[in-house]
């Protein structure tokens, strides 16, 4: 199970994405300020790390700096409020393998880390899901029924992908909605139910099937 350290001082924004990770099958290990995340950065054994800008004790460039110069190459992925072309560019160039403004999509972040941990000369994590008659092609971002291709949004196409990443799983509402919404979500919200009901018009109804008072699981119709 991949060891991830994430390096970011607000508890809404840490527990949620810990909670994803765990969810996801990896160990997250939170730092709550730099001097803390690059002591554990040095001394623990992460596969890869999450690293805010904005930590109140140190700005997270000299997080990133101070890593560099003592040799540790671990895969770092920048997740932060700061948005503007000069702060990625300085992130970049400064030693990051990737930068993610926020607000962000959870399963977003989690294809960056997959993509980052994905072992050399391994043709990688496979481009395409399947369930049944249901195909997403992850790469061309198509879906399909059989051979008929379907056109989804961005948003369904996301909750589609969440299904077909767990099949057979009862996925919560509040667990729909973090991973395809993102963080900063209304947890009243009818969303995920209006998105259910456009993919069961589009994909079949007979795959997505209610589990009340628990949420939704995908099934084959068959």
């Amino acid at each position: 199970m991949s060891q991830i350290l994430l390096i970011e001082d607000e508890d809404r924004i840490s527990s949620f994405v810990s909670k994803g990770l765990r969810s996801a099958g990896y160990t997250p290990t939170v730092a709550a300020t730099g001097r803390e995340g690059y002591h554990l950065a040095q001394t623990g054994d992460f596969e890869l790390i999450v690293l805010d800008l904005g930590l109140p004790d140190q700005d997270g460039f000299t997080v990133l700096r101070r890593l560099r110069e003592n040799k540790n190459n671990s895969p770092v992925i920048i997740l932060t409020a700061r948005d503007s072309v000069d702060d990625t560019v300085a992130g970049l160039e400064g030693g990051a393998d990737d930068y993610m403004a926020k607000p962000f999509r959870f399963e977003e972040l989690l294809a960056r880390i997959r993509l980052r941990l994905r072992p050399e000369g391994n043709g990688g994590e496979t481009t395409t899901l399947t369930h049944g008659k249901l195909r997403l092609d992850l790469r061309t971002r198509r879906a399909a029924v059989g051979e008929k291709e379907v056109d989804l949004s961005a948003r369904e196409f996301a909750l589609a992908e969440a299904f077909l990443r767990n099949p057979g799983q009862v996925l919560s509402r509040e667990q729909l909605l973090s991973r395809v919404w993102g963080y900063d979500f209304d947890p009243g919200s009818n969303v995920v139910d209006v998105y259910i009901r456009y993919l069961r018009n589009k994909l079949g109804a007979g795959h997505f099937v209610t589990v009340r008072g628990m949420g939704y699981r995908l099934v084959d119709s068959e």
